[in-house]
């Protein structure tokens, strides 16, 4: 008989994000409001480190932008992640940051 792979614990299906008529989309979570920008990698001339995996975001890589939709820290409180670590981060523990 085959084996199944798949997770059989319920997932919670997170709810679409709601557009904001700009660049950005709010998504709602746990964790609470975030705004998001998805960058492709045409528009990246930077090197970011992700704070999921703490791997640099190399120039010319896709990735998104993510702040807090309070909007109250400015540009000082914008991450760059990898979309992939972005959308694991309930499942992770975070990580310690390199020096």
């Amino acid at each position: 008989m085959p084996r199944r792979n798949r997770d059989r614990r319920a997932r919670a299906t997170p709810a679409p994000p709601a557009p904001t008529g700009g660049w950005q989309q709010l998504e709602t979570a746990q964790d609470g409001d975030w705004l998001v920008r998805r960058v492709t990698g045409t528009q990246t001339t930077k090197q970011y480190r992700c704070p999921g995996c703490d791997h640099e975001i190399r120039p010319g890589t896709a990735h998104v932008v993510v702040w807090p939709a309070d909007e109250t820290g400015g540009v000082a409180d914008r991450r760059h992640w990898h979309e992939s670590c972005w959308n694991a981060r309930h499942r992770r523990r975070p990580t310690t940051r390199r020096r």
